[in-house]
């Protein structure tokens, strides 16, 4: 359960990011008010989880999932430029996201 805590942590991540570019400098109402819900809510999971997991593979996951979501939502809904490398290196940083997760240990 902890590591689902972690996953829909990092998914927020993605969309805290995301509302803040669209909130151009916390000067737009509604990305400025999402930034806020969803990075309480992300926060929020995150400390939730590591009441069981060790800080550093969750910090990580929590990490990797909110920069991979938003590079791939970047490239698909915002525009940013897509290429081959970038593309390699989102899958790099999934395949360590996984490996972080498969080796993390609960107390």
């Amino acid at each position: 359960m902890p590591w689902l805590l972690v996953v829909v942590a990092g998914l927020f991540e993605t969309g805290f990011a995301v509302c803040l570019k669209l909130s151009h400098g916390f000067t737009r109402l509604w990305p400025t008010v999402a930034f806020c819900a969803f990075a309480l809510a992300s926060f929020g999971l995150l400390t939730l989880s590591l009441k069981k997991l060790d800080v550093g593979p969750a910090y990580a996951v929590w990490t990797g999932i909110g920069a991979a979501g938003t590079a791939v939502y970047g490239m698909i809904f915002l525009g940013d430029v897509v290429s081959t490398l970038k593309i390699i290196s989102i899958s790099l940083v999934i395949v360590g996201v996984i490996g972080l997760q498969l080796s993390g240990s609960s107390h």
